[in-house]
Parts: structure tokens; sequence; C-alpha cells
């Protein structure tokens, strides 16, 4: 098994559990294959992002329109007169159709308002996700989109893109082990020696492809911290990885 062959299926996780471990220690030993790695993810990223395909501009108010006809049903007990008083039965079922007609009427009301901004809520977020794929493709398929990759330790391989006629760059990271309990993963631009933030990564993910925030500018680098939950104003911990950006 040459280990040199595999930098591709690792790119794509097509690597079974015992060889994925295998190659992984040999990667954080080799810097061909760390590179190679990092640079077919990022190629990887760029042709999903490029055959993406966005969602009808009227899905969101097809949604809100069909949730709100959405029906509960209302919870039912069982009918109880008190001990030795004679209710006529009409009477009874009329009271109690009246009661169980508000309840619903009620419960129905609350649990539309509840599920409209349970819809609301989630339609912001895919509208947010969506801008930032589409930003992120917009990186990736840049005309003149250059790549620079590196290893970062323990395995895990990552590549910035930047795009200078956008002025965005594109963080693409393979493998990335989850920050300690409270921490994140914070990216910076390096702006001659003064780190500026980028945005923090997903704690819960391993590989994860980030638009990182604010402009390139004048920035000649960047770099990976670990930082307290929420981010830091500037690095408190030693760089990870310090990495030149592609001129």
């Amino acid at each position: 098994m040459d280990l040199h062959l595999m930098t591709g299926a690792y790119a794509l996780h097509a690597l079974p559990d015992e060889e994925r471990e295998v190659f992984e220690r040999h990667l954080a030993g080799c810097e061909t294959c760390a590179q190679e790695t990092a640079e077919l993810s990022a190629t990887a990223a760029r042709l999903g992002l490029a055959v993406a395909v966005a969602p009808a501009a009227a899905l969101r108010e097809q949604v809100l329109r069909r949730i709100t006809t959405v029906r509960q049903q209302s919870p039912t007990a069982p009918v109880t007169a008190r001990a030795g008083r004679t209710v006529p039965r009409g009477r009874l079922l009329s009271r109690w159709a009246l009661a169980a007609c508000l309840a619903a009427a009620a419960a129905l009301g609350g649990s539309t308002v509840w599920q409209h901004q349970r819809a609301q809520d989630a339609l912001d977020r895919a509208s947010r996700a969506e801008r930032a794929a589409d930003d992120i493709a917009a990186v990736l398929a840049a005309p003149d989109a250059r790549t620079r990759a590196g290893a970062l330790g323990d395995g895990a391989t990552g590549s910035v893109v930047v795009s200078r006629s956008r002025d965005k760059a594109v963080f693409v990271v393979t493998g990335m082990a989850r920050p300690p309990g409270g921490k994140v993963y914070q990216l910076w631009f390096d702006d001659d020696g003064t780190m500026r933030s980028a945005g923090l990564m997903d704690p819960a993910r391993t590989d994860q492809t980030v638009l990182m925030r604010g402009a390139v500018d004048g920035a000649s680098g960047m770099g990976v911290t670990v930082e307290p939950a929420g981010g830091s104003r500037r690095p408190t911990s030693a760089p990870l990885a310090l990495m030149d950006l592609p001129a």
C-alpha cells in the first residue's frame, strides 16, 4: 500500500477508517502529501460549490403560508359530573363543546405563532447560509483565485483561497481536531505583524469551508488560534498555523 497515492481518496473522504488512520499518521510527517491533500480538498470544495443549486425564490413564502395551516390535535379528557347532581345531557355536551372549542382555538393560535416563529428563524438561518455559500462560491470560482496550502498539525491540512478582485479569502480545512471545551478556532488576517480577526470556525466540524470575515486589503498572511468561546479581540494563544497569502 503506497500511502503517497492515497491523497485523492482522503480528500474525498473515501478511505475506510483503518486506512484513514494510517494515512493521517503518515500525513503528519509528509509535507508533500499534506500540501497535495490540502490542494485537492480545496479543489473538491470548488467543484462542489460550482454545481450547487439555490432554492427557488418563492420557497420562503410557500413555507410561511403552509405552516399556518398545520392543524394540532387538541387534548381530550373524559366527562365527569359531580356526584348527586344531574346535568341535562344537552347542556353538558354544549358546555364541553364550547370549552373544547375555546381551548382548541387558544392552543391552535399559540401553536401557529410558535410554528411561524420557528419557521421564520429557520428561514433566516438558511438565508444567511445561502448568502455565505454564494460568497464562498464567488471567491472559489473567481478567475484570479489563488490557493496556498499548508499543514496544520495532527494530520490536519488547510488551504487559503484568495481573490484579489473580490478582496475576499476562503479557508478550507480538512481533519481539524475539535477544540477543547469552551474554546473555538479563530481566524486572523496578518497585516504586517498585526493580527486582525477574520471570524470563527465551527467547533463541531472537522472539515469545513469558511469565508474569512472582512476584506483581504493589504494582509500578507493569515493565522489560526485557539480562543475562548465567542472569540477574542486579539490573539490570546500561540498560533496553530501561520500561512502567507497567495500572491
